[in-house]
Order: structure tokens, then sequence, then C-alpha cells
């Protein structure tokens, strides 16, 4: 019987792989993967396995979705076990839930597996934690890919105002928009916030700062990068490891 693995790889160290993702990478047939996938994870596969890259970039798409859900499609014809591997988590802004309609409306089976999601782990590399103690006690996790001065948005910036942490999810290319978006609803111009560039990876880069002048000081840092708004951001001075490692 085919199967098919929505499988989130995590947010880059190769050793925040789960277990469950260690075992069916080793039992696929075909790997059809994304440019957030850590490609030492190829490595595991079988002799034989087939891999098909499917990655998407902002500006630059291999292939649009609608298309990579055919291609799940059409593998999962061919094979006994096919491994859609993911960065983070498939269903954290990954497009799992659509892969996976996709497939049970033409009679395949699938199974989720589960990612550590960037939101969460790339912050902890950096020595930020989302919530912390008489800091914060909840955080927003919102795409950054949407353009907060597009004509009709489905960002809700009104009800940030009073929300501990926010994580912004690629974002890079709108760190001015959003960071001028946060300050007209209400947060101070001397906000904390942080952008994190290939979080939990060798090629990390964390740089602070506010709203004010994050933009200025994160220029030409690359992507991928998380941005994360809010006084947790200060705890990153008694908290970073990650760099001293």
């Amino acid at each position: 019987m085919t199967r098919v693995y929505l499988t989130g790889a995590g947010p880059g160290d190769i050793e925040l792989l789960t277990l469950k993702a260690h075992r069916v990478i080793k039992q696929a047939d075909v790997i059809i993967y994304d440019r957030l996938a850590n490609p030492e994870i190829l490595e595991m596969a079988k002799d034989g396995c087939e891999f098909v890259y499917v990655g998407k970039e902002d500006g630059r798409h291999t292939l649009p979705q609608d298309e990579i859900n055919e291609v799940i499609y059409q593998n999962a014809l061919k094979h006994k076990v096919v491994v859609r591997l993911k960065g983070g988590d498939p269903f954290v802004f990954g497009r799992g839930g659509e892969e996976g309609a996709y497939l049970q409306e033409r009679g395949i089976s699938f199974e989720i597996i589960p990612g550590i999601t960037s939101a969460i782990s790339v912050p902890a590399y950096a020595g930020i934690p989302v919530t912390h103690r008489g800091v914060a006690v909840s955080f927003r996790v919102v795409t950054g890919h949407e353009s907060p001065n597009k004509e009709v948005s489905q960002i809700p910036w009104e009800n940030f105002k009073t929300d501990d942490t926010i994580i912004f999810l690629m974002g890079l290319h709108n760190l001015s928009k959003i960071a001028t978006k946060l300050i007209e609803i209400g947060k101070p111009k001397d906000y904390p916030c942080a952008v994190i560039s290939k979080g939990s990876t060798k090629e990390q880069i964390v740089v602070t700062g506010t709203l004010e002048d994050i933009v200025k000081k994160a220029k030409g840092v690359p992507t991928p990068a998380l941005i994360i708004v809010g006084k947790v951001v200060k705890l990153r001075d008694q908290l970073k490891w990650f760099e001293q490692q």
C-alpha cells in the first residue's frame, strides 16, 4: 500500500530531525524536498532512492504549489513510500494542509510527521525564549511573506497591540514594512526585536535592535531569516549559548 509522509525536516540542525522522520527517510523510494530542508538529510536515504527538488525562494519558485501537489500525487502512483520533506513543520506555513487535502481527494493515504518549527527553535538557538516568566506569557506566529500594505490583508495587525512576543516567518524582505506597521499600531519605536538568519546552523547570524533601527542593522543579512519582536529579545545577553559552542 502506498503511503505519503508529509515530513518536517526541522529548522536546519540535522540533529533536530525526529526519530520518526529519520525512519521513513531511510525507507523512502522517493524524497520530494524543499530548499530549507538540510541537504545532509538526503544522505540518510537508501541506495536507489529518487530525489525531486521543488524548492521555493522569494521570487523564484521551481514549481507553483498546485504543480507540487501533482508531483507528489504522481509519485504516489509509482512508489510505495513517498517522503515529502519540508523545512520546519509541514503545518506551520508549510502548505502541508493543501498537499494532504490534494492527496485525500485522490484516494492516496498520507501521514503527517511534525517537525520542530523554526518559530520556536531558531529563537532558542539565538538565546531568545518566546515566553519567559514575568516577561512574556504568550506568543504569536505570523507569516511575514504578505506585505502589510497589500490592499486586502489577512493579517490582523490591530490585534498585535498587546502581544508579548511576535514571530514573523519568511519576512526579511518586508522587514521595513513590518517595523513601520508595528509602530503605527502603537508599539514603541525602541521596542526590542531581532533578525535571525540561518538559525540553528553554523552560518547563524543574529542581529538585535529596535523597531526603529533594525532595518539598518540587518541590512545585508541573508535569507532564510526570522524576525522576533518583544521584550524577550533582551534575554539574549544572558541566554545566548549556541555561538559560544
